[in-house]
């Protein structure tokens, strides 16, 4: 099978975007959670999540267009901070039920069955299920015009992880987080490894780190 652009755009609405949005194959899925300068908490699951870069450490995901009112986006202006929870398979059903359209003033926390969890010194709530915990602080808020989305830029203050996740040469083994990635708007999946390679070079050929 082969699509051409007319093709796709021809499809019916809801089945092009159930394509489109699973076509570009798994994803990160994290919980992202704030608060407003009411003290409303609001959690909400994206799989936009992306590495910006190290130094600064710095993270960022996509947030679709302003056609309803995105309390996500509107918690992170107001308060300038937002944490980035990973998920796993323990409570991906709870992460998806963020995503219904809760009124500002009921917590995706209570609906999803989801536990706040404040650290001292930040404002915006970590989820006490989530084996990775991210703080993060606003960097910037980049308008996308083609579309009309928007691009949230922040940088990582701090890091919750277990012990036995993080390797001696700083590698984060997501499988042994428990971390669940997904597909599409709906498609969830666990992790299975299979290598992690030396780095590449012209003159010789990838070996399989132990």
């Amino acid at each position: 099978m082969e699509l051409l652009q007319e093709d796709i755009q021809a499809f019916e609405q809801r089945f092009r975007t159930t394509f489109i949005n699973s076509l570009g194959g798994f994803k990160s899925l994290a919980l992202i959670g704030t608060i407003n300068n009411k003290g409303n908490t609001n959690l909400a699951a994206f799989n936009s999540l992306f590495h910006l870069g190290a130094t600064p450490a710095l993270l960022g995901f996509v947030v679709r267009p302003d056609s309803v009112e995105r309390h996500t986006l509107k918690n992170i202006r107001q308060m300038k901070v937002f944490t980035v929870n990973h998920v796993t398979a323990a409570f991906y059903e709870n992460a998806h039920q963020t995503s219904a359209r809760y009124p500002a003033e009921i917590s995706e926390f209570s609906g999803a069955k989801l536990t706040e969890a404040f650290k001292p010194d930040f404002a915006a709530p970590f989820v006490k299920e989530s084996s990775v915990q991210i703080g993060v602080e606003l960097h910037e808020v980049i308008d996308i015009p083609v579309n009309g989305t928007l691009i949230v830029i922040g940088k990582i203050v701090s890091v919750t992880l277990p012990d036995h996740v993080l390797g001696s040469d700083g590698f984060v083994d997501l499988v042994r987080a428990g971390s669940v990635t997904c597909a599409g708007l709906d498609a969830y999946y666990t992790a299975v490894p299979l290598a992690r390679l030396s780095y590449a070079k012209p003159d010789s050929w990838p070996k399989k780190i132990e």
